[in-house]
């Protein structure tokens, strides 16, 4: 991609103080894990500061300077926490490196539109950085959980083995505990038998609630859509128990055909969702079209609406089952211990014996997780392209 503005080098008091505060957010980090966040936040200005004048000013040379902060900085986390924290310190001398030149060199203007103003260009960046700092936020709990999952120990810290990369801390124990554990099997045997039936009922009522409700002519549409996507804004804890009353004044409590209705409930709200985002695109003189060369209703919608709005209804399916496999709350009302689902047993093991396990079995939910997600994702850019849209 070209240049969208002409770069040129910026003051020192600009970008020193920049990299400064860049060091000082490093600094809090390092300094709560030693147990000292404002002696953290000073040197870790301080020392970034020095280090943007040093290779800028004095050094001047680009590629070289670079791997020198590395070194150091990796030099400095050996010191400070060994082998781990020397990697954690070279990753920071890296980041450091690069961001120092990138304001020096002025290349932080070359892709944004030459009119901006200094402060526009400012909101450009820090609004990135904060959408990062979400997603940081968010997936650093994930990226703590896998590891641990590997724990020799039995237990949910990072043994000074972990942290020093010997092998010797490193095990699959508790991948092995959860695939040869009869509570953990019968759970994940559970799940494997409610959810798909739970996914199929979502996707079938779901689907056709969605073409429904995208006729113009049907009265109340909006508040019967407001009714059937409800289950996703009430508090999960109120419809539990309203279930859990409802399903024991019928006798479906305890069983389940009372936890797969329920947890189909919870899912159809998402196929609705879904299925009526790919329906906006849709071309209704097809199905016009199709009647008017005698199909009836049903052959129309399974050979010419179904096949246009599939990926909408599997992208529903697919949250509807990930929705199904990790809910917990309402599977506590409406279940029994017949009916124990995996996040069930995960929840039992944190109140009753702590585990390791538990991470295990977490680290595999979230791998499946994001493979149903990538697909997810797949089926959506399908299904744009399918309406002649931009996946983008």
């Amino acid at each position: 991609m070209a240049a969208l503005t002409p770069i040129s080098r910026t003051p020192v008091s600009f970008y020193v103080p920049v990299v400064a505060a860049a060091g000082a957010v490093a600094g809090l980090l390092v300094g709560t894990a030693q147990g000292s966040s404002l002696l953290g936040i000073g040197i870790g200005a301080l020392l970034m500061a020095a280090l943007a004048f040093v290779t800028t000013q004095v050094a001047r040379a680009e590629t070289p300077s670079r791997w020198a902060m590395v070194g150091l900085l990796g030099i400095a986390g050996f010191v400070m926490g060994g082998f781990a924290a020397a990697i954690i310190g070279a990753l920071f001398g890296w980041f450091f490196g690069w961001f120092s030149f990138w304001l020096y060199e002025g290349r932080y203007r070359a892709y944004v539109a030459p009119y901006l103003t200094p402060g526009q260009v400012l909101w450009h960046y820090t609004f990135r950085v904060i959408c990062g700092a979400i997603l940081v936020f968010l997936i650093t709990p994930i990226l703590v959980v896998m590891p641990l999952s590997f724990n020799a120990e039995d237990f949910f810290t990072f043994t000074p083995e972990m942290l020093r990369f010997d092998p010797a801390g490193y095990s699959l124990k508790h991948y092995e505990d959860f695939f040869t554990n009869s509570d953990w099997q019968n759970a994940l045997a559970n799940s494997v038998k409610i959810a798909p039936m739970a996914t199929l009922l979502s996707v079938s009522f779901g689907t056709l609630a969605a073409i429904g409700l995208s006729q113009p002519h049907v009265p109340f549409r909006r508040a019967i859509m407001a009714i059937l996507i409800s289950p996703m804004i009430v508090p999960l804890i109120i419809s539990a128990a309203g279930m859990y009353f409802f399903y024991s004044r019928i006798g479906l409590q305890g069983t389940y055909v009372g936890v797969v209705l329920a947890h189909a409930a919870l899912g159809i709200p998402f196929v609705i969702i879904t299925v009526t985002a790919t329906l906006v695109g849709f071309d209704n003189s097809l199905t016009r079209a199709a009647a008017n060369m005698g199909a009836g209703p049903v052959t129309t919608f399974f050979r010419v609406q179904m096949p246009l709005i599939l990926p909408g209804v599997i992208s529903g399916g697919l949250f509807a089952f990930i929705t199904s496999f990790d809910e917990v709350v309402v599977v506590l009302f409406v279940g029994s211990a017949g009916q124990k689902t995996l996040p069930w047993q995960m929840f039992t093991g944190l109140r009753e014996q702590i585990s390791p396990t538990i991470l295990a079995v977490a680290t595999i939910l979230v791998i499946i997780s994001i493979a149903l997600l990538t697909v997810v994702e797949m089926l959506r850019r399908r299904s744009e392209r399918l309406r002649g849209m931009s996946p983008g």
